[in-house]
């Protein structure tokens, strides 16, 4: 009896157990914050921690999401619903013109961090005219438009706030602004994309089911203003998937606008954590033209013009100026592409006092630290370049000016720079588990690499070198991709560091450089030939460390052995299998064994038109495209592409010989570098 009455009990009064609720809080973005964080697209984090989300680049999408997916549903006896979710973030939209700008970002909700196919404009990198509407998308988002004229023939100024559900068509939308304190009071519209700062918050009543935004210009929480700007009943259980990831999507057109974060919180079943205001960075400033100051220069010099003897001293006084202007302006710009300079104290104390014992990896310019800074007692890599090296202080160059601005989840965060004297440090994010070459060929404690946890460091790999070469504002050829080179952090994903080889060019330019650089066993064939990299021969590179990483074979050895030789003479005798790593012990699935040694040997093939992009690859492994069959191997005569690899192999030796002093780095540390952590 009693049994039957708790059952009825249950049944028409289903009894809530909320699940635990999902908390993160990002008072800007730097550092150790940037795992916690993936960026597609046109997004990088800038060296102040501000999220940006588009550039100046036309019809352009940017992504940035939570990494891990959130449990959106609070379970009940019987019946589950969506739960209820609380964000706060501090965003800025600046046009990148003195034109209106466009088109706008929309925090979202959305089953995955990717959209393929989405578009850009109106669409904010969310939808295409395919798919805008469609019920299956499960994409919740707030849009915070600039621009109108979806659907329509012409665009205007727009500057509205939306809840959209799986559409670009809004559900319900507002003028932007805020209503003050009193409730009755009108509502004080805003303009989204003045540049400054604005506050929002997004709140979900999973019990009323009601979604509530609000906006305001001051970003104290206690300034929240009491009244909603938007406060729309509607349901989100048939929307909500049971995981969702959370996160922001902007886009550009015809009309191109910067599109900042500051800072961001979000909860689910509680209110988002308070951000911290005195901690966000400041969207970077406007551009100031100098005109202001030419009725000022041109009353000075009409005042000077009187007298000969003082315009000859104001001018040899503007030379010394100038020449003292010209030497601070190269600190400035190392001070921009990577802003936090460190102190050589803090540095020296962190390796307590660059201690032999504290040496996790040594290069060809200079040894690499593991050290604790004791203001934040967070650990770092300090590499430290070698005293008067040319190439050492170019190598540093190179990688302030490229690594300092770059930002993604595959790629070694670099955290700050010192100079003094002589001494040239870089400061890292600290990688526990060390390179990928020590993994695989010096293990600690017979470690083995499983078959799942290479294919996802490969695929990590790549979307890493896709973002250099696609993604960021420029395209950066790495010139020195190989296993020693990618490290793997904690939780045994991939991160492509040293840049010290790394050369930037605009998407529109070819690279005219003509020096050979590289390690051995990684070059491209055509570089012995003609000097000129290009991103093919980055993925030259990756092809030899696709086959590498599953072979566990270097990409050369003694006896003349060449890996891809070896693995093309597996292939053409259909025993491509026969190629893998023994230690694996035939755990792996066969498509994806077949498909990384295949995809190897084509990424490495010796014609550079035949190569694949880094697109394309990332494509290739996550399944979206078959790899397609490449009809010229069996034409190939191995052993003819062997004896071309060993001449091309003795043209680039010796040419290391005449120019270089290290075994097997041109201009850049050895294959032996760095074994742990930078």
């Amino acid at each position: 009896m009693v049994l039957a009455m708790s059952f009825a009990f249950l049944l028409f009064f289903p009894i809530v157990v909320q699940s635990q609720a999902a908390e993160f809080i990002f008072n800007g973005f730097n550092g150790s914050e940037m795992s916690r964080i993936s960026l597609e697209g046109a997004s990088i984090v800038k060296p102040s921690g501000v999220l940006k989300l588009t550039n100046a680049s036309n019809d352009v999408i940017g992504h940035a999401f939570y990494t891990n997916p959130i449990d959106m549903y609070s379970n009940s006896s019987l019946y589950p619903n969506a739960s209820s979710f609380s964000t706060s973030f501090v965003f800025a939209i600046k046009p990148s013109t003195s034109s209106p700008g466009g088109y706008g970002l929309a925090f979202t909700l959305s089953p995955s961090k990717q959209f393929p196919g989405a578009q850009p404009e109106h669409y904010l990198g969310l939808f295409n005219p395919s798919n805008d509407g469609n019920a299956s998308n499960h994409v919740f988002a707030v849009e915070f438009d600039t621009v109108k004229g979806y659907k329509k023939n012409s665009d205007t100024k727009g500057n509205h706030v939306g809840v959209n559900i799986n559409s670009v068509d809004s559900n319900i939308s507002s003028a932007a602004g805020y209503y003050d304190q009193d409730k009755d009071a009108n509502l004080n519209e805003l303009t989204l994309d003045s540049g400054d700062p604005l506050r929002a918050w997004i709140e979900y009543d999973g019990v009323k089911k009601v979604v509530n935004v609000t906006i305001s210009t001051s970003l104290e929480e206690e300034r929240k203003p009491t009244k909603p700007l938007i406060s729309h009943p509607i349901n989100l259980t048939p929307v909500l998937k049971e995981t969702m990831y959370a996160g922001f999507s902007a886009a550009t057109g015809q009309k191109t606008s910067f599109h900042y974060i500051l800072g961001w919180s979000f909860s689910t079943n509680i209110t988002a954590p308070s951000l911290n205001i005195s901690q966000l960075p400041l969207p970077p400033p406007m551009e100031n033209s100098s005109s202001a100051n030419k009725p000022q220069v041109k009353v000075v010099i009409a005042s000077l013009s009187a007298l000969t003897t003082l315009i000859l001293l104001g001018i040899l006084f503007f030379f010394t100026c100038f020449k003292k202007m010209g030497q601070h302006q190269r600190l400035e710009d190392w001070e921009l592409d990577c802003p936090h300079r460190f102190q050589y104290k803090d540095l020296y104390a962190a390796t307590k006092g660059f201690k032999e014992t504290e040496v996790i990896g040594v290069g060809g310019f200079g040894a690499v630290y593991k050290g604790i800074v004791p203001a934040t007692g967070s650990e770092v890599a300090v590499k430290k370049i070698v005293h008067n090296s040319i190439q050492g202080m170019r190598e540093f160059a190179a990688e302030i000016e490229s690594l300092g601005r770059l930002r993604h989840k595959n790629l070694v965060n670099l955290q700050g720079w010192c100079k003094r004297k002589n001494d040239l440090l870089i400061v890292y994010d600290y990688i526990p588990n060390g390179s990928l070459d020590s993994l695989i060929f010096k293990p600690k404690n017979n470690f083995v690499l499983t078959w799942d946890t290479r294919y996802n460091i490969l695929k990590g790999i790549a979307t890493g070198l896709l973002y250099l070469h696609e993604e960021w504002e420029q395209v950066v050829i790495h010139r020195d991709v190989k296993s020693s080179n990618v490290l793997i952090d904690a939780e045994l994903n991939a991160r492509l560091g040293d840049f010290g080889l790394a050369r930037l060019f605009d998407h529109d330019k070819l690279s005219h450089t003509t020096n050979v650089v590289g390690t051995i066993g990684y070059i491209a064939p055509e570089l012995a030939r003609t000097g000129k990299v290009s991103t093919s021969s980055d993925v030259f590179a990756y092809g030899i460390l696709l086959l590498e990483v599953v072979t566990g074979r270097r990409p050369i050895g003694s006896s003349n052995f060449v890996l891809v030789d070896w693995v093309m003479e597996c292939h053409q005798l259909g025993q491509i299998l026969d190629a893998l790593d023994p230690k694996l012990n035939s755990n792996y699935l066969v498509d994806e064994a077949e498909l990384v040694l295949e995809l190897g040997l084509l990424c490495s093939h010796h014609k550079p038109e035949a190569r694949p992009t880094m697109r394309q690859v990332t494509r290739y492994l996550s399944g979206d495209d078959p790899l397609p069959a490449v009809v010229d191997w069996g034409s190939v005569d191995f052993r003819s592409v062997s004896k071309m690899n060993s001449r091309n192999l003795e043209v680039i030796s010796g040419y290391m010989t005449t120019t270089s002093s290290h075994p097997s780095s041109i201009g850049d540390i050895t294959s032996s570098s760095i074994d742990a952590g930078r």
